[in-house]
């Protein structure tokens, strides 16, 4: 059964491309994604984290008071049929780019926001993408390092780490006993 929005809740939402397409293609196409996703959802979600990957992607959201499911579903559609309408235009294809609608888990615990939070930041590495988070141009990981404006609502997430020293020290030591077991076949 799929988790149903509830304002206030915070979810992990992630998809992938069709077989083995690419979602993203150039440095562009992943600013583009983001820009579409801030057009589509900034004002119903706040983004705790995420991570761009060539064929899929990660979001840890926190939906924002008075947003319905309804809605929510809604704007993840109509974001992903728009980016898919203007990769389609741009790389001359056709059909489906996306592999399903999208999947969404519903955060419960303390210890498994910890753990998706470090998860999604690691996500580049654990697909060889480079060798370190620090290192990922496409994920939230840079923007909690910085001391920049950001859409990347880092408060949330701060605190459960105790600050920016837990923040850095989570994402370095013991990282495999963080990785959610259902989501290492991801």
């Amino acid at each position: 059964m799929t988790d149903i929005f509830e304002p206030e809740g915070i979810y992990h939402i992630y998809n992938r491309a069709v077989g083995d397409e690419k979602l993203f293609k150039s440095d562009d196409n992943y600013f583009y994604f983001l820009e579409k996703f801030n057009n589509y959802l900034g004002n119903k979600v706040a983004t705790l984290a995420y991570s761009l990957i060539p064929n899929h992607y990660h979001f840890l959201v926190k939906v924002n008071s008075g947003i319905s499911d309804e809605q929510l579903v809604k704007a993840f559609s109509d974001f992903q049929n728009s980016y898919s309408k203007s990769y389609n235009k741009v790389f001359s294809r056709n059909g489906s780019l996306f592999q399903r609608k999208f999947k969404r888990k519903k955060i419960k615990s303390e210890e498994y926001l910890t753990r998706i939070i470090i998860y999604i930041h690691q996500n580049p590495v654990k697909h060889q993408l480079t060798k370190s988070p620090f290192e990922w141009r496409f994920s939230s990981f840079q923007a909690y390092l910085s001391d920049r404006s950001s859409k990347v609502s880092r408060e949330l997430a701060l605190e459960w780490f105790g600050g920016m020293e837990g923040f850095r020290i989570a994402h370095q030591e013991n990282v495999e006993k963080y990785l959610p077991e259902d989501l290492l076949m991801e």
